[in-house]
């Protein structure tokens, strides 16, 4: 892929990466059962990308409306410790994690899907989205991701970030 300097001056600022859940790292489909928890299709490869992120150095946060213990366990697998769930009011959420790690806005790359991501996406470095995102959403985008949620969009997005930093494909990533 050919990108601008600017965004490849963006790509190389990025220090933390934030998702949405649902459109994002699913796509956006939710199975119904009997039981009260509701079940979703993750991508494997987006997995790989966010556990070898963290060993880079990079966080990852996740904010979702959504909240599943199945959910908390994949991520938590993966090394993700920052998890917003049940977030009515995402820029709250966004603030914590800004804060706790002594971000700027511009070290930030958020990717989201939908309205609820819109007041965070208007402040971060890096607003990011899916394929199928909203209208409004990838408009505001500086990165749309050629794949769909659920379908490598994350992968593509930490990627992206780690090679502009000269960090993909290092020693620690044939280990899972």
């Amino acid at each position: 892929m050919i990108f601008s300097n600017n965004l490849k001056n963006i790509l190389r600022n990025i220090k933390a990466i934030l998702f949405d859940v649902d459109g994002v790292l699913t796509d956006g489909t939710i199975y119904l059962f009997s039981t009260e928890e509701f079940t979703r299709r993750m991508s494997i490869k987006d997995g790989y990308a966010i556990q070898y992120c963290i060993k880079q150095g990079i966080p990852i946060g996740i904010i979702s409306g959504g909240n599943s213990d199945i959910m908390r366990k994949r991520f938590n697998l993966l090394g993700v410790t920052d998890l917003y769930f049940k977030s009515t009011t995402k820029i709250y959420d966004y603030q914590d994690f800004k804060f706790k790690y002594q971000l700027n806005d511009y070290e930030i790359a958020y990717m989201g899907d939908d309205i609820p991501d819109y007041e965070i996406m208007k402040l971060v470095g890096l607003p990011a989205c899916p394929a199928d995102a909203v209208d409004e959403i990838k408009e505001i985008s500086k990165y749309i991701s050629p794949r769909k949620g659920g379908e490598g969009c994350a992968r593509d997005l930490i990627e992206i970030i780690l090679k502009a930093q000269n960090k993909w494909m290092n020693n620690n990533a044939f280990e899972w």
